[in-house]
């Protein structure tokens, strides 16, 4: 639980550039997210306002501020990625990747204006649900979803945070991948960056290290996680905790066998593989695998996996 005072947020019809607050409808750790109304077309909008919740607050007239001097470099550190997700997603046409509209400053800080899709969150959904998702839903959302991160990482981009919360779903259950903070091209190698981005249950074991060889992979597997999550309704443990031999996760093909196809079953256990050379190496070939429901190719299933 956390001490960190509420951020406050803008209240309903604050301006902003040519944009009008209509109600708070999100938030993470570096933003506040709102329903807006685009004064020209007057569509509806989705905004992100750069706004770090622990060491950001709001000042007089709206500004965004820092809240300890000595967390000044972190702030603009982190309104620099904040444009850095901008720039890529203005970049990146799919039709599951949300479309970025704007980014303009303000207040002190930075906003990002979005297409405002209705629908609901997966986090939110497999909670509810507690978990189970059929099989139907599964290939609905994740074939989609890995067809929109082998377009980010044909483009050298990985989004390394990956989770049920950052996936949205519009009706019909066509996702959509959000919150590309933590994006990175494949050529840094900031230790930095890459402590910042660990979300226990998701995140590889190579993402907690920083001489971890992240790429593609790592990206799988947190979807395998995520694929993993929609069926027992929680996280999986921590990779790291797996690891060491302090968790155990028991292989989604042992857990399941006469709930899911087998092919589905090893699909995600391939994903979640700890070692990274033994996961597939490209969200396309996960994305391949199920939609040819064939599983792991059978030259990995003898090198890892002698028992069919």
């Amino acid at each position: 639980m956390s001490d960190l005072p509420p951020r406050k947020a803008l209240v309903p019809r604050t301006e902003l550039d040519c944009y009008h607050v209509v109600r708070l409808i999100g938030s993470g750790g570096f933003s506040l997210i709102y329903l807006a109304r685009d004064d020209e077309t007057q569509d509806e909008v989705a905004v992100k306002e750069y706004f770090p919740k622990r060491f950001g607050t709001r000042g007089e007239r709206d500004q965004v501020q820092v809240s300890e001097e000595g967390k000044l470099n972190s702030y603009y550190r982190g309104l620099k990625l904040f444009f850095f997700e901008a720039r890529t997603l203005a970049k990146l046409r799919h039709p599951n990747i949300v479309k970025v509209r704007n980014c303009f400053l303000a207040n002190g800080s930075a906003y990002l204006v979005m297409d405002y899709e209705p629908g609901k969150n997966l986090g939110t959904y497999i909670k509810k649900r507690k978990g189970g998702l059929s099989t139907n839903f599964l290939m609905t959302v994740f074939p989609p979803l890995l067809d929109a991160l082998d377009l980010m990482h044909t483009q050298q981009h990985l989004h390394l945070d990956i989770k049920p919360g950052n996936i949205h779903l519009r009706p019909g259950g066509n996702p959509l991948l959000l919150d590309f903070g933590a994006v990175h091209e494949f050529s840094e190698s900031s230790d930095i960056l890459k402590a910042q981005i660990i979300t226990p249950g998701f995140s590889p074991v190579e993402q907690y290290y920083s001489k971890g060889s992240i790429g593609p992979w790592s990206d799988v597997y947190a979807v395998g996680a995520t694929m993993r999550a929609c069926l027992d309704g929680k996280p999986p443990p921590a990779a790291t905790e797996i690891d060491a031999g302090k968790s155990k996760l028991e292989p989604a093909i042992e857990k399941f066998p006469n709930r899911y196809p087998a092919w589905l079953l090893k699909s995600i256990d391939w994903a979640m593989e700890l070692e990274a050379k033994n996961r597939p190496q490209s969200a396309a070939d996960l994305r391949d695998v199920l939609l040819e429901q064939s599983g792991r190719p059978h030259s990995m299933r003898n090198k890892i996996d002698p028992v069919n």
